[in-house]
């Protein structure tokens, strides 16, 4: 059953092939089998997750119920609150936390039928690019367990990839969900920003931060696009936009497409085993009536020093109200309200948030502001003015989504600088806003999957879905399985 997809699953319940309690079971006793190696679930919601399917096999029977997700599990990246489940956002600040309401897309999820398996490891706050940061473990990667799955994202990334859920909800700040997607072989896409409500979701960077969907076809992340997306008035960033419905143009012809590649992303630094596998998948779309051109994005070398300006700032004032007063950990016997408000957040918070809530306090304090944050900002806006002359030439961009493979767990723990330039081709991306996702297009020499990268105008997150299904029609590289987890 595992093997399955989304919709595969869907229909099997609704044409009575199986029941919701029986495709629960067989996905709760996968990760009974391989979460303890893995670690990608925090929190399994085993005995909610049986009542969900006896209610909803109920409301299916009776005729209350059907949709696209009606029956289908799932899981949720830890950081969207789901009421009365545990939200940790894998950070000891949070570990006791039971969320007291259901974030907007958990509770989308749950209102179309779907039923919570559990929460997925990530990255602490969501800081980090290879799910090392985690306060629960690190993850290992399905496809060679001594590497990482990618951050911050990778708790997600590797159920899908051993299929411990058909689908989850990650983040994507500055690459989240697309870096994970490339190192573990299945599809991620970031919507354009505003287009999901970021109600209940735990915030790392309120500008840059989306929801987006995570599965093993582009097929799949249509299907729960269409049920999480459009506005939310408890969100101010919502847009209040039609949304279409995702999967219609799945099998529109991309013959004519223009396709444009930034030379910027194909110079030094990318890794010459994933520079071809990429340049392997162009040419197939080339041969299937894509037009190739060559684009600029002349300031994209600037993303990953603005990114860690803009990010930090916003960082540091949204964990401000972790002080273990207002909400968080609380130290135990505080000599006086400064002891109280240190103790606790140095318990509290992890090495790399510590990190980045020093640098952008830094960058917002007084005497230092114009020199860095407002900088940044005027700087952000020639990396999206760039993207916007590219788009007067093409209708989509294309290259790799990281410059690597899957490193090994622990090889840039104590590199910065080296793991923040994993996102170096995703970064621009989040800056400007746009939607990006990524999906699997081959495996380089060293045996390790590789992603492209595929960047849309804004909310034509449609056009992309249909570039990626179209791809996985002709190829099989989004089905293949890790042997261990097969």
């Amino acid at each position: 059953m595992h093997t399955l997809s989304l919709k595969e699953l869907r229909d099997g319940i609704h044409s009575g092939q199986f029941s919701v309690m029986e495709a629960t079971d067989a996905y709760l006793n996968r990760i009974g089998r391989f979460n303890p190696e893995l670690n990608a679930y925090i929190t399994v919601t085993a005995e909610t997750a049986q009542a969900q399917a006896v209610a909803i096999d109920n409301r299916i029977r009776q005729g209350e119920l059907s949709g696209a997700m009606a029956g289908v599990p799932y899981a949720l990246k830890d950081l969207f609150c789901s009421q009365d489940v545990r939200t940790t956002c894998a950070s000891n600040m949070l570990s006791n936390f039971i969320a007291p309401y259901d974030a907007h897309v958990a509770a989308k999820l749950k209102a179309a039928g779907g039923v919570l398996l559990g929460k997925n490891n990530m990255d602490e706050f969501a800081m980090g690019s290879s799910n090392e940061t985690s306060a629960f473990g690190n993850v290992r990667n399905p496809w060679d367990t001594d590497k990482v799955p990618g951050g911050s994202s990778g708790g997600g990334a590797a159920t899908i990839a051993a299929r411990l859920a058909p689908m989850t909800l990650g983040t994507d700040t500055g690459g989240s969900i697309r870096q994970p997607a490339s190192f573990c072989n299945i599809t991620g896409i970031k919507p354009t920003y505003g287009r999901i409500s970021r109600y209940g979701m735990i915030a790392f960077a309120s500008s840059l931060d989306q929801c987006g969907p995570m599965a093993a076809s582009a097929e799949d992340c249509a299907i729960t696009l269409n049920v999480i997306s459009g506005l939310d008035e408890r969100d101010s960033t919502s847009v209040d936009r039609a949304v279409p419905d995702y999967t219609a143009t799945l099998n529109d012809s991309i013959a004519g497409l223009r396709i444009g590649l930034p030379k910027e992303f194909f110079a030094e630094g990318l890794n010459p085993q994933v520079a071809e596998v990429i340049e392997k998948a162009v040419k197939e779309f080339e041969a299937k009536g894509a037009i190739i051109k060559e684009v600029t994005l002349p300031n994209s070398h600037l993303a990953v020093p603005v990114y860690y300006v803009v990010a930090p700032a916003e960082c540091s004032s949204n964990l401000a109200r972790f002080d273990g007063v207002r909400f968080g950990h609380r130290c135990s016997n505080p000599q006086d309200l400064k002891d109280l408000y240190e103790r606790s957040r140095w318990e509290g918070f992890g090495a790399e948030v510590k990190r980045r809530i020093m640098i952008g306090t830094y960058a917002l304090s007084s005497g230092y502001y114009d020199a860095y944050y407002l900088k940044a900002q005027k700087i952000r806006r020639l990396i999206q003015q760039d993207f916007v002359e590219a788009f007067n030439e093409v209708d989509v961009i294309m290259g790799p989504s990281c410059p690597t493979t899957a490193f090994g767990i622990g090889a840039k723990t104590d590199d910065p600088i080296s793991m923040y330039l994993e996102d170096l081709y995703t970064i621009p991306v989040s800056l400007a806003g746009l939607p990006g996702m990524t999906f699997p297009v081959g495996f380089a020499a060293d045996g390790l999957p590789v992603g492209i990268q595929l960047v849309g105008n804004y909310f034509e997150e449609a056009r992309m879905l249909n570039i990626a299904h179209q791809y996985q029609q002709w190829t099989g590289w989004h089905k293949q399985l890790p042997t261990a987890f097969a």
